[in-house]
């Protein structure tokens, strides 16, 4: 019989978030697959871990993991670990498992700590419905267009930013979702400098802008989505034509200040029906 992959949350600051499931899994197994080892070392050395690790990161995975299947499939139990938080979330790990699936190879998930869940937990925006975008694009023009792509979402949407793009991101996002939509910064969620702060854009570019400390560590952004319009707050037929015309050769926020100049209609009610229709 083929073995078990262990997939194994580890904490994202606060050793104490380790589950005593978790322990017993990494001591029990025969080899711990790790996105770093080095890093990995230091967790196992807290807990007196000595089960031997290898490495299974971005650069690896895809050779390393036709290796590993063959000792889950020969019997043996492994265990998947990320250098932080839970495993496939925004780090290595999918080919290992989705190949270990079509392979018959058990897969058990073992969890604990999650960054964006922590935050979302946090932020008191709606969480019955909401999307996770990963890592946003490091250069600003394929930042930008995502974030044109998701200014129309209903739902709550997060995604993760390093520190030293954090300032730039929310700047994007000020001049796309316009300054009053709510976003909650969570940022080095349970270790000792714990930050979570919502505020509108405008406000929060602000206190970001205005303190340095505010850029460094492990960020989490929860966006408040698009809120939908009542359903009795309808456009007149032709405001929304001339909105329609507008947009089809200008972008959203030229396309909602020109219509409002035409037709008299408030500018930021043309704003959020504009982007409904990006």
């Amino acid at each position: 019989m083929s073995g078990t992959l262990f997939v194994v949350a580890t904490p994202i600051g606060n050793l104490q978030d380790m589950t005593p499931r978790a322990l017993d899994v990494l001591r029990s197994v025969s080899l711990i697959a790790a996105e770093d080892t080095r890093h990995s070392a230091r967790l196992l050395q807290h807990f007196g871990i000595n089960t031997p690790t290898t490495a299974c990161h971005d650069h690896n995975e895809r050779d390393k993991s036709v290796r590993l299947i063959e000792r889950l499939s020969g019997g043996e139990d492994m265990a998947l670990i990320s250098d932080a938080g839970t495993p496939l979330i925004s780090d290595p790990g999918y080919h290992l498992v989705r190949l270990a699936r079509e392979a018959g190879v058990r897969v058990c998930p073992i969890p604990g700590s999650c960054a964006l869940i922590a935050a979302l937990s946090a932020a008191g925006l709606p969480s019955d419905r909401f999307t996770f975008e990963g890592f946003l694009p490091a250069k600003a023009h394929g930042r930008q267009q995502r974030l044109q792509a998701l200014a129309s979402e209903e739902r709550t949407w997060m995604l993760y930013e390093a520190p030293h793009r954090l300032l730039e991101c929310l700047e994007d996002m000020l001049a796309i979702l316009g300054p009053a939509r709510q976003v909650v910064l969570g940022r080095e969620l349970t270790k000792t400098f714990e930050t979570i702060k919502g505020a509108p854009i405008a406000e929060l570019v602000d206190w970001v802008r205005a303190d340095s400390d505010q850029q460094r560590g492990e960020c989490v952004l929860v966006v408040e989505g698009l809120p939908a319009a009542p359903a009795d707050d309808v456009l007149s037929p032709e405001v929304e034509r001339v909105l329609d015309i507008l947009l089809a050769d200008l972008p959203v926020k030229q396309a909602a200040a020109l219509a409002a100049k035409i037709t008299g209609e408030k500018k930021n009610r043309l704003y959020q029906v504009a982007l409904g229709k990006a």
